[in-house]
């Protein structure tokens, strides 16, 4: 079970002779112009322990406690000697380049002193992202190419994959991230091909010269390889590996996992993808093979198109016997291409296609089996997948979507199996414990009688003075919210709440619908400038809210975990209502009511624990240097007054707590008269 402490474990490892973490860690702060704070020695020793023990660790270090610092250091001196590389996963590619372009630069020079070799380091993302030299050379047809598209964006593709001919003559890594501004999947997906697609480096013409095999190159040689939670996930799952040989795993944004896991695993099925399938097997089998999957798909896109969008708990019979039929005509199409490696290697474009071919029928078929599994069982707790129709949009049309309930077992198994693996963000101790996070992930005390992994959760505190710095407003006085958007009494008490702060306010709603309707209520009330998410770019947007101090930044999911603005910019930050998932969500429902048919409870389980992330990821904006000060205000009364109201305020920095307005208002008024 896991503790709140760890006491350094005495080194008695090959690497004895270097200089120990604190050590490193003193040089490594002097060197950057910082200070070592307790939080961040206690959790530069924690990894450390974790890595001679074995033993997984669960680490919540909050906003500003240097926690980068504190697991690259332990996990460089580990590489020194050990056979390959520490992996570090992130969530975000902003802390992927954070890590690559600024921490270990950094961190890299100053401690080469004391090691055998200056440490070295590599970033290392899935295939997709690299340009493929062969496709970009080979003129392989556009798979969207018998689609209809607005004209306005076809031109705006075409000038996109221009662009990308371009850049492709000079970049010398072949990473999308490079494109700026970025290009559109249509356009990137003429350039590259997945890992499924590839033809491996000893058949492809391009091999030697391949951007992706010279990234897993880079990253072999390296001491750190730095990568992406779906990597990561891929990497685990699947028979063939992606990253360089590892025994530690470092996985930052921790409570990201789960969702990143799940999209990964997520298989979805259209007449869309069925069509592409169709296409790409061409001309390389019997045309009638190819009409049957053709046919059957337009039978799926008929019967989707009128169907109520939502969780399917029943098989409906005629979709069970076209998801049948997309199946065999799938499969009828893979026998008929014979082998899977093909003999004729002087024929590399017409491996490529086979390779392209395989891998679209595969996903089809795979697919629509796993939708038919997902069915037929006895009892709720023996059903392991949950399938939902997606209604279309105008760009898409609807789809079929399947995931699995959980991903505990296969994270158990796959990447805690057999490495140490470091979990850590400012939030995971949800309610105040890691318990629930952790049976998300597959650790735990024991299954069926037997103990699991060791795993330990620590919560190394944050250097802030949460109580001194910030209050947690909860207008206790407002009614519940309700689903006809947000009432006149939240929108005056945002008004005072703003004209008090004199702006400088991130409001964080739970839907773009209700920020949009928020903002459009509020301009003419307002003496302030008001940005909504959509107006422009979020990186734009952030970035006027951050120099303007009087303006108000409204926005919905990616702001509250998006936005870093110390200063006096930010002084107020508004949280409409609790996020819980929306009671008609899919995938969050059926995982609800599987947790019940095992016994627990599902509710708090899954729908409290995803509010209690996000309001803790949403808090944690207000806070981000050692003098910013101001209010987190939840409008929504539940927090004071529901049943589960400890366990998300449990799951919040230690800000000061009050229900009075008038002690808020007269707060922020001083704050910013300052």
């Amino acid at each position: 079970m896991p503790t709140d402490s760890i006491a350094p474990a005495e080194d008695v490892s090959p690497k004895a002779d270097l200089p120990p973490v604190e050590e490193l860690l003193s040089t490594a702060v002097e060197a950057v112009g910082g200070v070592e704070r307790p939080g961040q020695i206690k959790m530069v020793q924690a990894v450390q322990h974790s890595i001679q023990s074995g033993d997984h660790l669960a680490v919540q270090a909050g906003t500003g406690t240097g926690k980068s610092l504190a697991y690259l250091i332990p996990s460089i001196r580990h590489a020194m000697t050990s056979k390959g590389a520490v992996v570090v996963s992130t969530a975000t590619i902003a802390l992927q380049r954070q890590l690559v372009d600024r921490d270990l630069p950094r961190l890299s020079e100053a401690l080469a002193p004391q090691l055998p070799h200056e440490p070295t380091y590599a970033i290392l993302k899935g295939r997709r992202n690299y340009l493929c030299r062969y496709k970009a050379s080979a003129g392989w047809p556009d798979d969207e190419q018998d689609q209809l598209f607005d004209p306005r964006e076809v031109g705006l593709t075409g000038r996109m994959v221009q662009r990308i001919q371009e850049w492709a003559q000079e970049t010398e890594t072949g990473d999308r991230d490079e494109l700026v501004p970025g290009v559109n999947e249509q356009a990137w997906r003429q350039f590259s091909v997945s890992a499924r697609e590839c033809l491996g480096a000893t058949r492809c013409p391009s091999g030697m010269e391949c951007f992706a095999e010279l990234a897993r190159a880079r990253a072999g040689e390296s001491d750190v390889v730095v990568t992406n939670h779906a990597l990561l996930a891929i990497d685990a799952m699947e028979d063939f590996p992606l990253l360089p040989e590892h025994e530690v795993v470092v996985v930052d944004e921790a409570h990201e996992l789960v969702d990143r896991v799940t999209s990964v695993v997520t298989g979805e099925l259209s007449e869309t993808m069925v069509a592409l399938a169709a296409r790409r097997v061409g001309k390389l089998i019997e045309p009638h093979l190819g009409d049957r999957l053709v046919e059957a798909g337009e039978d799926l896109k008929a019967l989707l198109t009128v169907a109520p969008a939502g969780r399917l708990d029943e098989l409906p019979e005629v979709l069970g016997l076209t998801l049948a039929l997309i199946r065999d005509a799938a499969w009828g199409c893979i026998t008929a291409l014979g082998p899977r490696m093909s003999s004729d290697k002087d024929d590399p474009e017409g491996a490529g296609l086979r390779k392209a071919a395989f891998t679209a029928l595969d996903e089809v078929h795979d697919t629509a089996q796993r939708m038919l599994d997902a069915f037929g069982h006895a009892e709720e707790v023996d059903r392991a997948e949950v399938v939902w129709l997606e209604a279309g949009t105008e760009r898409r049309p609807p789809l079929l979507r399947v995931a699995p309930l959980t991903v505990a077992g296969m994270l158990r198994d796959k990447l805690f199996g057999d490495r140490t693996v470091i979990l850590t963000s400012a939030t995971l101790a949800l309610g105040g414990a890691f318990d629930g996070l952790a049976r998300q992930w597959g650790l735990g005390a024991k299954e069926g009688g037997k103990e699991r992994s060791g795993w330990t959760g620590l919560d190394v505190g944050s250097p802030f003075d949460h109580p001194r710095s910030g209050i947690l407003y909860v207008a206790k006085h407002l009614p519940q919210p309700g689903r006809d958007g947000l009432p006149e009494a939240y929108l005056e008490e945002i008004t005072e709440l703003i004209e008090a702060a004199g702006g400088r306010t991130l409001g964080l709603f739970s839907s773009m619908r209700a920020a949009k309707a928020a903002t459009e209520a509020l301009r003419d009330r307002l003496s302030v400038p008001l940005l909504c998410q959509g107006d422009d770019s979020t990186m734009l947007l952030v970035k006027q809210f951050s120099e303007d101090e009087p303006t108000c930044l409204f926005g919905t999911l990616s702001l509250w975990q998006g936005v870093d603005v110390p200063g006096p910019s930010l002084r107020l930050v508004i949280i409409d209502r609790i996020p819980f998932p929306r009671p008609d969500d899919p995938l969050s429902s059926a995982r609800q009511r599987h947790v019940a048919a095992k016994g627990g409870n599902g509710f708090m389980s899954v729908a409290a624990t995803h509010a209690a992330l996000l309001l803790a990821q949403g808090a944690g904006r207000l806070l981000r240097s050692q003098h910013d000060k101001g209010v987190v205000a939840v409008l929504d009364p539940r927090l004071a007054t529901a049943r589960y109201a400890g366990f998300l305020r449990d799951s919040l920095p230690p800000f000061w707590p009050t229900n009075d307005p008038a002690k808020v208002r007269e707060a922020l008024r001083r704050l910013s008269a300052s």
